[in-house]
């Protein structure tokens, strides 16, 4: 038995010392657009004395709580550096107490692997990490019924190469030190482990020796996996073999359950090919039979290996496999209880044990909840948790971020809504299988492809197979993800990838191979196989697959491609001939992951390297200036974590973007240092990411797509002036009204994502704290029709007749160092009157009704000031790309809009100093006027009204509209000229 005393092991979310540019960036934020649709998640656990509260662990999603038996769901684990989680327990003896075990804990071939166990003390608001870090897959955890402090972690180790911090470990004093009370060797590893429901010294454990190889697909099991048992606490084990298959019978994952009213009573899922089923004990583990050995009920054991038993009753046990499964025998008989066509692949089950009509499901679809024993489920459709392998986006307006969802298919979600949020309204699947690559037609985003491959038309909903092949000979190579894309050059020009490139220029009607197979004809077998490496293995067939294809974005005939193991080759001749140009340092197997081809040159390329299939934790980046003949690896300031994605921005020289296994990284350098841009985003796998005019688009494998909107700030890091305030160089803006909402609003139970800011995006950067800070906005004339002031105040919400959780935060212009963005609405200076909200809310964030016109396309002068030294920038302000409203009538809108509005103003600035001024004798007849004359009221009344109708919309106002509004206008000025001489004498 050995001991580990507590290393903390902390993921640094900044590693770089080099990272002198974030503090200028620090104020962008990341917005999640979803979809809520949950994801793979493999962790689940309820809290028997809080039937309501449940906890989940998604995949790179992170720790989830809900509080209302699943209606809502919400991330508590969002700061720290892991988002891949195995397990999940709480104590029953202090259920504030919480312990996770992080990676997957699935042996898969997209996993991510975690850096050891965290835990929380006060139901999930703060972690700690508590060590046992290179374990890497923590795929059980066990807590003592009446000691928070007692745990046991099931190990799994390494998933890619031999490691000996795997087996069983053991902490009593709360996660401070672990003793590893099982170790079999450093191939074999821990899934899971479980203390007897009654005496909780008898501990149960299954060991595997399961590994996942370099090449998709790959997979052993070792010699010594079974299942082993201890009568005190740990400190001595027992292998339980009689009836069970043998590792020469083919032995693998073994999951057990154990029944809480009877603890003699045990169920297994048995992963051994022929003599694999579900097995049964009466003799707590001394020996078992073969229930069944319908693959239904236990088969894929290696990714499906759960069973729980009803806590009131030995023979009503349940089954989570592609279809969650009842048997009221005993295991005899089988019946679905719940699932779907196509399978929801169900991983974990939780029965309350003090009402066991209360269960947790948790499936590749996210977690739901039943309170009646499964009559009703909650929804999986509150859970931001989706894995994406790539992402891309189209030309429409707002364009749609898409993707193929890993177990649900396709999303394709707009990257803002009409609602104010984004909305289920605002995604929809695009027919493309769940590892797919999408690619919208740059000429019509009307039309999408994607996966191996399909045409999806969004008029019709229709889908068509436009595979080179209708009937796969065999003579092409696939993987789960093939690479899917058009020229940046042609926009007829479309690419698929398998272990050939191939070519269309007519949507698929017809191909042509364009490459012969550019993978590997030879290789080595890596390290990391260790005792499973054989001389089959050299001599297999090839296996390899194009990974990655990067056309150039100057010339239709310089393609890059990049191979899953790990070549790199270049056509100069549109596919007639290609160039080996890998690097030195690849060797085989080492997954050219994504490449990118420069946007300032033909010569240039970028290439990210993932070797964690190799066993290989490192970043790997390369780079190349003179067309592939030599590369450098460019990944100082890089934490060790593999590199998805590596992109170079379109715009600026020099400035790169990576996603790694945790976050994003930026270099203002070419790649020579880099530094955190993870910002808001919680840590998880980010697998591909592209720069969207001047938005940044993240596709993740666990929490959906995020947008980092407006990377201005990013893109000219090269004017800053250290030690000075510094306002960056505004981009434009679109004259997108946020919200067209009508109806009475969404339940804020309702998830939605997030919708770009209201307006134009200003950044700011303090060096230090400032006195005043000021901001004007000036029009085409030079006149200021905006002001912000850090002395301003907030608007006042008096008598407010709705709860305050839908407004809005209000914010003012900060003097305080560090940077800060903030947003202009694109309208002229509200009045200064009582706020009032639209029936069409959005949760936390309904503005007020607008007072002030929207202003005309144009561009706008932007004056920034910090304790008087002003810089200046100019803000385009572009008209909504839907709207067909001709320009001149678009000019109408304003001027109507703003002669209304002007009225308004002063009209309102008047009636104010005659309700103030005691000395007047015609107050009454001013405001409320006479048969012949209207008065302010009068006025103000209708100006509040028929500004409403003008500025609401984008459309030329009627010519009843039109007419009111210069009658009102008139009327107006008659009142002034009525009242002249009276208004004189009102201060």
């Amino acid at each position: 038995m050995r001991k580990f005393t507590l290393t903390l092991l902390v993921f640094l979310v900044c590693f770089s010392s080099y990272s002198q540019f974030a503090k200028y960036y620090a104020s962008l934020k990341w917005r999640s657009i979803g979809p809520y649709r949950g994801g793979r998640t493999v962790g689940g656990v309820g809290v028997p004395s809080e039937p309501n509260v449940f906890y989940i662990g998604a995949n790179n999603g992170g720790v989830w709580k809900t509080t209302d038996y699943g209606r809502t769901w919400n991330p508590i684990f969002d700061d720290q550096p892991t988002g891949s989680i195995g397990d999940i327990v709480v104590s029953p003896s202090n259920p504030k107490v919480i312990y996770v075990g992080s990676g997957e804990g699935i042996q898969r071939p997209d996993l991510s692997v975690g850096d050891g166990v965290y835990k929380s003390v006060d139901a999930g608001k703060t972690w700690t990490h508590l060590g046992l870090s290179n374990i890497l897959q923590i795929g059980g955890l066990a807590i003592h019924p009446t000691n928070e402090n007692i745990v046991y972690v099931a190990g799994l180790g390494h998933p890619y190469g031999p490691n000996k911090e795997r087996g069983i470990f053991k902490t009593t004093d709360g996660g401070k030190t672990w003793e590893h009370v099982l170790y079999i060797d450093e191939n074999t590893g821990a899934i899971q482990v479980t203390l007897d429901p009654k005496n909780p010294d008898i501990v149960y454990a299954d060991m595997w020796a399961g590994r996942q190889g370099p090449w998709e697909n790959g997979a052993w099991n070792g010699p010594n996996s079974g299942m082993f048992k201890s009568f005190d606490g740990g400190k001595t084990w027992k292998r339980l073999t009689k009836g069970l298959p043998t590792p020469a019978e083919g032995l693998g994952r073994i999951g057990f359950t154990i029944s809480p009213s009877d603890p003699n009573r045990l169920y297994a899922t048995v992963d051994a090919g022929d003599n694999g089923g579900v097995y049964r004990s009466d003799d707590a583990g001394e020996s078992w039979y073969c229930l069944t050995k319908d693959g239904r009920f236990w088969g894929r054991g290696a990714d499906f290996a759960e069973l729980k038993v009803d806590p009131n009753n030995r023979d009503l046990v349940y089954s989570a496999n592609v279809v969650t499964w009842k048997s009221a025998d005993g295991g005899y008989n089988w019946e679905a209880f719940r699932g779907a066509p196509g399978g929801d692949d169900y991983h974990r089950i939780w029965i309350n044990p003090n009402n066991s009509n209360i269960m947790l499901l948790v499936s590749d679809q996210g977690a739901i909840v039943t309170v009646n024993g499964g009559e009703t489920f909650s929804s999986w459709y509150n859970q931001s948790t989706a894995q994406f392998y790539h992402v891309s986006t189209d030309n429409s307006f707002p364009y749609n971020v898409m993707s193929g969802q890993q177990e649900s298919g396709s999303a394709s979600v707009a990257s803002r809504g009409n609602d104010g949020a984004i909305t289920f309204k605002d995604w929809h699947p695009v027919g493309v299988e769940e590892y797919g690559y999408i690619a919208a037609d740059p000429l019509d985003p009307n039309i999408v492809y994607g996966g191996k491959i399909t045409r999806f038309d969004r008029r019709t909903g229709q889908v068509q197979n436009i595979a080179p092949e209708a009937i796969r000979s065999g003579k092409y190579r696939f993987i789960r993800t093939a690479p899917v894309l058009f020229s940046p050059v042609d926009n007829k020009t479309l690419y698929f990838a398998g272990n050939v490139l191939f070519k269309t220029l007519n949507g698929g009607q017809n191909w042509e191979v364009i490459s012969p197979d550019l993978t590997r004809e030879t290789w080595d077998v890596p390290a990391s196989v260790g005792i499973y490496t054989s001389e089959k293995l050299k001599t297999m067939p090839r296996r390899g697959v194009i990974y990655t294809v990067a056309p150039s974005n100057f010339d239709l005939n310089t393609i890059w491609v990049g191979t899953d193991d790990g070549l790199i080759h270049l056509t100069r001749n549109g596919g007639k001939t290609w160039t080996n140009c890998t690097p030195p340092e690849i060797s085989s197997w080492q997954k050219v992951s994504l490449m990118d081809a420069g946007h300032f040159d033909n010569n240039t390329a970028y290439a990210a390297i993932n070797a964690i299939r190799c066993d290989d934790l490192l970043p790997h980046i390369f780079r190349t200036h003179d067309g592939g003949k030599t590369w450098k690896e460019i990944t100082n300031g890089l934490p060790n974590d593999p590199i998805n994605v590596v992109r170079e921005d379109p715009t600026t020289k020099g400035l790169l973007y990576a996603g790694s296994e945790r976050a994003v990284y930026v270099s203002f350098d070419d790649g020579e240092h880099w530094e955190s841009l993870r910002l808001n985003m919680p840590a998880t796998s980010v697998r591909d990411l592209v720069i969207k005019d001047h938005d940044l688009v993240v596709g993740t494998h666990g929490r959906g797509f995020y947008i980092l909107d407006d990377i201005t700030p990013l893109r000219n890091m090269a004017s800053i002036k250290p030690n000075e305030p510094v306002f960056f160089k505004p981009s434009y803006a679109y004259r997108v009204r946020w919200s067209m909402y009508t109806d009475t609003p969404y339940p804020q139970e309702e998830p939605a994502g997030e919708n770009p800011p209201d307006g134009a995006q200003l950044y700011y950067y303090l060096p230090s704290n400032a006195k005043e800070v000021k901001i004007e906005i000036k029009d085409g004339k030079g006149s200021v029709i905006r002001t912000y002031s850090s002395n301003d105040t907030f608007y006042g919400i008096q008598g407010l007749n709705i709860p305050d959780y839908w407004i809005r935060r209000q914010s003012i212009l900060s003097t305080q160092r560090g940077a800060h963005q903030w947003v202009w609405d694109l309208r002229k200076q509200p009045l200064n009157i009582q706020a009032s909200f639209p029936i069409g809310a959005v949760y936390h964030n309904t503005a007020p009704d607008p007072t002030s016109p929207l202003v005309a396309p144009g561009k706008y002068t932007v004056v920034f000031t910090a304790d008087g030294v002003s810089s200046t920038g100019i803000v385009e302000v572009k008209p909504d790309p839907r709207v067909k409203t001709s320009k001149a009538d678009l000019q109408l809108v304003y001027q109507l809009a703003d002669s209304v509005y002007q009225v308004r103003k002063a009209g309102l600035e008047w009636a104010s100093k005659i309700q103030k001024a005691s000395s007047l004798t015609a107050t009454k007849e001013m405001l409320a006027g006479s048969k012949e004359q209207p008065g302010l009221n009068s006025i103000l009344s209708r100006a509040g009204s028929l500004f409403g109708q003008i500025d609401d919309n984008d459309v030329r106002p009627t010519a009843i509209c039109i007419k009111e509004s210069r009658k009102l206008v008139a009327d107006y000025s008659a009142w002034l000229k009525q009242w002249g001489s009276v208004l004189n004498t009102v201060k």
